[in-house]
């Protein structure tokens, strides 16, 4: 570890590694309490060079939720050529392998939503948006009927599905394959509510 906090990295390089290094950061402490100073002293760096990267502990929450954000949205990328609730299955699939390979990522979008930072909290609505658009379209393409009221449930199952996500795949030794069960059951049901048969 020491060779590698003396080894000298290009500017792109050593920011990378900053921000990878703040967003493992909050596998143990809430958001709020990643600051210059800490990351500074995790990485092995003077508080200068991160105030030089960053600027101010807002701007460091802000580019670790973004980084947290486009990586979840990248690696659960639906597979548009799968039937609609195959690929519901697969996405879930991938999610819930996501947040248990990459608790710090995923603890960093849950955590930023209660950020006092307005942008921080932006970032990670857009997140929920783009996952929300995702599940409606598989309702939409199963011939469920649009509506505001849809979208709005569905909107709000993407919310309670990363705190069931925290309880079930981070706090418990359930498997994948019953993480998945329940999030596509619920998911279904929430749907299903909107439009009861």
């Amino acid at each position: 570890m020491e060779a590698d906090r003396r080894t000298r990295l290009a500017p792109d390089e050593r920011r990378a590694q900053l921000v990878a290094l703040g967003v493992a950061a909050l596998v143990d402490r809430p958001l709020e309490s990643l600051t210059l100073e800490l990351l500074a002293e995790r990485a092995g760096v003077s508080r200068g060079l991160l105030f030089y990267y960053f600027g101010s502990k807002q701007a460091l929450h802000r580019v670790v939720v973004t980084t947290a954000r486009d990586s979840m949205l990248r690696a659960t990328e639906p597979v548009r050529a799968l039937p609609p609730l195959d690929r519901l299955h697969d996405t879930l699939t991938r999610i819930v392998q996501f947040v248990r390979d990459h608790e710090g990522t995923f603890y960093s979008l849950v955590r930023g939503a209660a950020s006092g930072d307005p942008e921080v909290r932006e970032v990670v609505e857009q997140a929920r948006a783009l996952q929300a658009e995702r599940v409606i379209a598989v309702f939409l393409e199963m011939g469920v009927p649009d509506s505001e009221l849809l979208r709005i449930a569905l909107r709000s199952w993407v919310a309670f599905a990363e705190e069931a996500l925290v309880e079930s795949a981070l706090n418990t030794e359930m498997s994948t394959k019953d993480v998945v069960s329940f999030l596509e059951r619920s998911v279904k049901a929430v749907a299903g509510s909107v439009h009861p048969a």
